[in-house]
């Protein structure tokens, strides 16, 4: 046998640098909700960092040279970032003007048999041609009943717009045609 030195394996993963309280300080490329803004120097934890922003392309390594080409790039991006914020409020305008209706089936009582959700207002917008991801609705919790609704769309983390939504019953065949024969003979009887 020989007297050599056990090899040591080589580090899984280029250590990060780490920052004051020992996390990991990154440069945030994009947005991120909850943590920061594009050009944002942020502290996180490893595996945040490591699983999620650095392969999400979300943020980089804060390192000296980054900062510097942020610094130098900053009015453009702040430029890009209003034209953007602009966009969102005339869509968060257009949205607050905006009534939405739902069709759901429900008993005599009023109460709906399922639930309307974000998806069936995301898919009612789609309809209208707004581009909405049902992440961005925000509602207190299903909508059970018949009625009128305010439902807040989250556009961006300084913009909020409030809609109107309508959940009306489900107007079967049967019943439309119940209506028309009873407004047939109300015509009847007032001509009487």
């Amino acid at each position: 046998m020989s007297n050599s030195k056990p090899k040591t394996k080589a580090p899984r993963f280029k250590p990060l640098p780490k920052g004051e309280t020992k996390g990991v300080q990154l440069l945030l490329i994009q947005t991120v909700d909850h943590l920061g803004k594009q050009g944002d120097v942020v502290e996180v934890r490893a595996g945040y960092a490591r699983n999620f922003l650095l392969p999400q392309g979300l943020a980089t390594i804060a390192t000296d040279h980054h900062k510097r080409m942020v610094d130098k790039h900053r009015a453009k991006l702040m430029e890009i970032e209003k034209a953007r914020l602009s966009n969102l409020r005339q869509l968060a305008d257009l949205l607050g003007r905006q009534s939405i209706t739902i069709e759901a089936n429900a008993n005599d009582d009023g109460h709906l048999y399922g639930s309307v959700g974000p998806n069936d207002i995301v898919h009612e917008l789609k309809k209208a041609g707004f581009n909405v991801t049902t992440d961005q609705i925000r509602l207190e919790g299903l909508l059970k009943e018949l009625g009128l609704y305010t439902v807040r769309v989250h556009l961006h983390s300084d913009i909020d717009a409030e809609m109107k939504v309508w959940v009306v019953p489900t107007v079967t065949s049967e019943a439309a045609n119940a209506k028309s024969e009873k407004g047939e003979k109300s015509d009847k009887a007032e001509k009487a």
